[in-house]
């Protein structure tokens, strides 16, 4: 897909993915326009002082809830990401009212807005905790799938599709288990919930870059899932801090064991690419020939995070650590100037 000739809206946009896939864009895709769209002027300030300033840049103050404001941002827009929600789940389990206005009324404005505005392409990010759920996040996520799902049958003959990317932890996303056991081995001790718990990670990198490539080959309706590793939460405490003791505190309320990405009762709808799935959805006038290149999932087939085919070693993690600058390089050092980037590309 040619990305010169389209405006870009991310939701949520100076949040980790959001400073991510600016700098993707600014450096690779170069739209006519990328906006940003937050509610938080600190943290769009602090983007512009990290270098986000391009003249193709916008920032716009928002919020999700506030639908009228969405219509006035989504003028003239092209592509929409949804990146903005609550995500952390204690959080969600606390403040529960708060987590449904921001992750489910906010998720139906963005639908309203993007059909009414003509926007052409809306892709939302979900989470490993929206399929079956038991958190209210990952309830509050499920909800927002649905709703960009079934946005395409709202459209009907309009131009405006939409589709959804789930995928598992970012590895040193705001909140993260990561930089938290980094803190947390100066005292000595590291946390753990459960020492059979596992869980897929991707980079924000990798989470960035598959979201741009989905936007190129969705049709409207699907659910996409990249084929990531897995890794035990006792090896990553292990990768982070092996001389740290490990005390162990018990699963959190909305906690699970282990996640998933591909439900057992979604099989039948998903088909298996090299590199991700693509849960189908059940629409009456959905094109089975979309995916036609994909491999039709077995019935009763899951992709659960500890029965994955793929695993991360301690090495390879620590090798994450690096690059997320845990070991003392700024982001500035680890990312380079996003202008410098752009400049390099010309």
């Amino acid at each position: 897909m040619t990305w010169c000739d389209k405006t870009v809206l991310v939701t949520g946009g100076t949040g980790s993915f959001g400073r991510q896939f600016a700098s993707l864009m600014l450096a690779e895709c170069q739209p006519k326009k990328l906006i940003i769209f937050s509610r938080d002027e600190m943290k769009q300030y602090a983007m512009r002082a990290d270098g986000f300033d391009a003249a193709n840049i916008r920032y716009f103050i928002g919020d999700v809830r506030d639908k009228e404001r969405l219509y006035r941002a989504f003028y003239g827009v092209d592509i929409v990401v949804h990146a903005a929600a609550i995500k952390q789940v204690p959080t969600a389990e606390y403040n529960p009212f708060e987590a449904i206005k921001t992750n489910v009324i906010g998720a139906a404005n963005v639908i309203d807005a993007a059909i009414d505005c003509g926007v052409e392409k809306v892709i939302a990010l979900s989470t490993d905790k929206a399929a079956n759920p038991i958190s209210l996040y990952g309830a509050s996520k499920l909800c927002s799938d649905k709703l960009f799902v079934a946005g395409n049958a709202y459209s009907g003959p309009r131009k405006t599709r939409m589709s959804v990317v789930r995928y598992g932890n970012v590895a040193g996303s705001r909140g993260s288990v990561i930089p938290f056991f980094w803190e947390q081995r100066k005292s000595g001790v590291l946390t753990i919930t459960d020492r059979r718990m596992t869980r897929f990670w991707i980079t924000l990198e990798q989470g960035a870059r598959f979201v741009a490539q989905c936007v190129g080959q969705m049709h409207g309706g699907e659910i996409f899932v990249p084929k990531i590793p897995s890794m035990r939460i006792c090896d990553l405490a292990e990768a982070i801090a092996p001389r740290c003791r490990i005390n162990v505190i018990g699963i959190r309320p909305g906690e699970k064991l282990h996640e998933i990405m591909v439900p057992r009762d979604d099989a039948r709808h998903t088909v298996e690419l090299p590199d991700f799935y693509v849960i189908q959805p059940d629409f009456q006038w959905w094109d089975t020939k979309n995916w036609k290149v994909g491999k039709p999932c077995e019935d009763g087939f899951r992709y659960r995070s500890d029965t994955n085919s793929q695993w991360l070693s301690r090495d390879e993690m620590q090798s994450i650590i690096v690059s997320l600058g845990l070991d003392g390089s700024s982001e500035t050092e680890r990312r380079g100037n996003p202008l410098q980037a752009v400049a390099a590309a010309r």
